[in-house]
């Protein structure tokens, strides 16, 4: 689509050229940007020059630049001992996108969006990233994944706030891991999308709740639970009113479903 309130692309090879007002945007992929009218904005921040890299593997873990695109997610092979590398392709088939959509969008910018459906906030939530977030004025801060997104389409972002990276830590790539995915129709938006991880020994279970809920939920335990202390706990976290319902499936349904597939994952990871 083209932009027609548009007036220039800001193109800077450092964040600290950027003089932020109202009417910019930080252009990554573009994919969602292009989509729509952007009414409100008059300017577009390429991030494009400044030259991050997409994927960087250390000790800590792997950091996702904010310009990672999806199709570098894809191709990433990490080391044997990341058994949950595999789950990156499982939730970028979640988005049921066109090879177009894999080479332009990123990362960063599905989590932005902070869509309950988002397959890359399931996916990093699930594997405890953090994220890096740049202020216009003052020191970098890090927030979870699970923090940043508030609500249907919020996050902790503020004004001229850039999502610089996020970092997956070593641990949580290092935990096995079992996913379901459910949608309402054969090619819909996700109705639920549950991850659980675990490490050596049952230890440390982490329950993952997503797409049925407005925002990711995590569930931990000390160790794999019984079917019943986790259906227990998801009820006690998670009240009737707190499922997110639309189109996509009603709230008991999006209920039914989370509570079916956790135990599918509770089972399989036992």
């Amino acid at each position: 689509m083209n932009l027609n309130t548009i007036a220039e692309v800001k193109r800077p090879r450092s964040f600290e050229e950027i003089e932020w007002r109202d009417g910019h945007a930080f252009l990554g992929g573009g994919t969602w940007l292009f989509s729509e009218p952007q009414v409100a904005t008059d300017t577009l921040v390429d991030l494009e020059r400044l030259g991050w890299p997409a994927l960087t593997a250390t000790p800590a873990g792997l950091e996702i630049a904010a310009t990672c695109k999806i199709v570098e997610l894809h191709d990433f092979k990490g080391p044997p001992e990341w058994r949950a590398v595999p789950l990156f392709d499982k939730c970028i088939d979640a988005f049921l996108m066109s090879f177009k959509i894999w080479n332009a969008a990123t990362v960063a910018g599905n989590v932005c969006m902070s869509l309950p459906a988002g397959a890359m906030i399931s996916l990093t939530a699930a594997l405890e990233g953090v994220c890096t977030l740049w202020p216009q004025d003052g020191k970098p801060r890090q927030v979870p994944v699970v923090d940043f997104v508030t609500g249907v389409h919020t996050n902790v972002l503020q004004k001229g706030e850039l999502l610089r990276s996020i970092l997956l830590p070593a641990k949580a790539l290092s935990k096995r891991f079992a996913m379901r995915q459910m949608s309402l129709t054969r090619h819909g938006r996700s109705a639920a999308l549950i991850i659980a991880t675990v490490g050596d020994g049952d230890e440390d279970f982490l329950l993952t709740i997503s797409a049925s809920t407005p925002r990711p939920v995590h569930l931990r335990f000390k160790k794999t639970p019984l079917a019943a202390e986790m259906c227990q706990a998801i009820d006690e976290r998670l009240p009737p009113d707190a499922w997110f319902q639309d189109v996509h499936g009603s709230a008991p349904y999006k209920r039914h479903v989370t509570h079916y597939l956790a135990e599918q994952i509770r089972a399989e990871l036992s």
